[in-house]
């Protein structure tokens, strides 16, 4: 089986980085998996090595490449131009749809019409982003399948095995505090800045790390802030982590008896939740969907209310000062992701679905 996955942007972002613990999957169950993008946001390090990728917006090539791949199926996540190009290249396969977006506003271009193409399944990554779909569509199936983690990639490192002279370099007596992502309007870094500053008043045994950003829209804005706010000194900055390094830096975080911070406003699903969690890494976030099915509130993280600050800062002492709660958290959070997370549970649910769909389809041969 071969199937093509369309989106527009090739990030370093929990979309393609589930993609890729799925490819992985997919293929030691027979299903080859290429991917076509349109713009690249420097994400193509973490999927070429595992999978065809395909970068162009030239819509004669994308339906040469449609037509002369023989795929059964045809994935497309949030790229509503994609409707075009598999119509022009008469595609006679199935076609699921992947919501991902978490805003309604920007979810509704790519579903309020598929120009002509009859999608036979929406696939979304939690049942929030499943409320989501479920008020701009209707008479299309949406199924909720779970963004799934490498575990033999994420995983807890044993001290043996964590690379400490790579960037970031763990501070001496200080608890570390991961802020992993863009710095955009939606993971929303003005709520961290003010984080910052309150823990800067009150202590001086904490290091914040912002891991991501070279690309974002905000960058500069984040960097005049951070400088500005003098805070260069609490938070560390690493716009560039290669994808491959990202278990040594979990795990340094959790040497530290520190954890992940997410101030996130929305998510469709959140990979840097369970990347964290299956490392040994609790998790500080906010009491939103779909975070709340995501992690465990009280076994492997703890949950703030809204978007405010003082009670974040609050759940963030209560893990870093309880050596015990840490421990136990952290074990917590590993079980609890194998469990619910692994790419071999999720990914099976996929594989079973893809099949399914395939053979309704039937598209059992290529003519």
């Amino acid at each position: 089986m071969k199937v093509l996955v369309i989106w527009r942007l090739l990030t370093v972002g929990g979309v393609n980085a589930g993609w890729r613990n799925r490819s992985i999957y997919f293929k030691k169950h027979g299903i080859d998996t290429e991917f076509l993008y349109t713009t690249d946001h420097g994400g193509r390090h973490i999927m070429e090595d595992i999978a065809p990728v395909y970068l162009t917006k030239d819509k004669q090539e994308i339906i040469k490449i449609i037509q002369e791949n023989n795929y059964d199926a045809i994935i497309v996540i949030d790229t509503s131009a994609a409707y075009k190009w598999i119509r022009k290249a008469k595609f006679q396969g199935p076609i699921i749809i992947e919501a991902r977006t978490p805003e309604l506003i920007k979810l509704q271009p790519h579903l309020k019409s598929f120009k002509g193409i009859e999608p036979v399944s929406i696939n979304v990554p939690s049942h929030y982003q499943k409320r989501l779909v479920s008020i701009l569509t209707e008479n299309i199936p949406i199924n909720v399948i779970y963004n799934g983690v490498d575990t033999s990639f994420f995983r807890a490192l044993s001290s043996e095995e964590v690379d400490f002279n790579k960037d970031p370099i763990l501070p001496k007596n200080k608890k570390v505090i991961g802020w992993i992502g863009r710095v955009d309007k939606r993971k929303n870094w003005q709520m961290l800045i003010e984080v910052a500053k309150w823990i800067k008043k009150e202590r001086n045994d904490i290091e914040i790390w912002v891991v991501g950003g070279a690309q974002s829209v905000q960058r500069e804005e984040f960097k005049k802030r951070w400088q500005e706010e003098d805070l260069t000194d609490i938070i560390k900055w690493y716009p560039v982590i290669p994808y491959q390094q990202m278990p040594h830096v979990y795990a340094k975080i959790r040497q530290s008896g520190g954890c992940t911070l997410a101030t996130t406003k929305s998510e469709s699903f959140g990979n840097t939740f369970i990347e964290s969690m299956v490392c040994g890494v609790p998790v500080v976030a906010s009491n939103i969907m779909p975070i709340t099915e995501l992690v465990d509130k009280g076994k492997t993280g703890l949950l703030y209310r809204g978007q405010n600050v003082e009670d974040a800062v609050t759940q963030i002492y209560t893990i870093l000062d309880n050596s015990d709660l840490h421990a136990n958290m952290s074990e917590s959070a590993i079980q609890h992701v194998y469990h619910k997370f692994e790419i071999g549970v999720v990914a099976e649910q996929y594989v079973d679905l893809l099949q399914k769909l395939i053979k309704n389809a039937g598209v059992d041969d290529h003519d």
